[in-house]
């Protein structure tokens, strides 16, 4: 098993606390009286051709929310669902063809919150088998993966910042080639790589 694989095992072991856009955001405030939507996402684990890869989704460009925007496969935990595992590892079917039954779920990760006002729970799965990516062209432009290690290097974040909703809103990044993972997704990595490094 590669290292960064052992790592993160290990990882899951310690405690973390949760994150959320607000982190690096103190001055933006919370809806009053909002209530968080319950949803969960894959970080899928791909040993493939002996290394480790991150597997991520461009979001199609159509889509009302996040259009475009770098994510894990993932979505609101619906009724049917009997837990963040079930609704991470259905949405992963639904949008990428990964079949759960080649999933093995290591644990959770640590909860976040986004500024949109839903609860992630992200679920760390390992992949040993070959699959072959098939994005659902309704939500998913594009499936590429990323090197673990280059997510698990937290010399590779960098803050940045834009105009969200009149204000200024500073986010992580962990760019990779022509790829540039931000917001959510590259806090939960983030979150991800500290504890894997402690």
């Amino acid at each position: 098993m590669p290292d960064e694989v052992a790592r993160l095992i290990s990882a899951l072991a310690r405690g973390a606390g949760s994150s959320s856009d607000f982190d690096l955001n103190p001055n933006v405030a919370r809806p009053a009286g909002g209530v968080l939507r319950q949803a969960a996402v894959l970080v899928p684990i791909w040993l493939h051709d002996g290394q480790a890869r991150l597997i991520l989704t461009k979001r199609a460009s159509h889509l009302k929310h996040h259009p475009g925007q770098i994510a894990f496969p993932g979505g609101k935990v619906d009724d049917t669902d009997s837990g963040p595992e079930s609704a991470a590892l259905r949405e992963s079917w639904e949008e990428i063809g990964l079949p759960p039954d080649r999933v093995e779920v290591l644990g959770r990760l640590s909860p976040h919150e986004t500024v949109t006002s839903y609860h992630i729970v992200p679920v760390l799965g390992l992949i040993r088998d070959a699959f072959t990516p098939t994005p659902e062209l309704g939500e998913v432009d594009e499936v590429f993966s990323v090197p673990l290690s280059h997510v698990l290097d937290k010399a590779r974040y960098i803050v940045e910042g834009r105009i969200w909703k009149g204000q200024p809103r500073n986010y992580y990044a962990v760019p990779y080639g022509p790829y540039y993972i931000w917001g959510a997704t590259a806090r939960i990595l983030r979150g991800l790589a500290e504890r894997a490094s402690s």
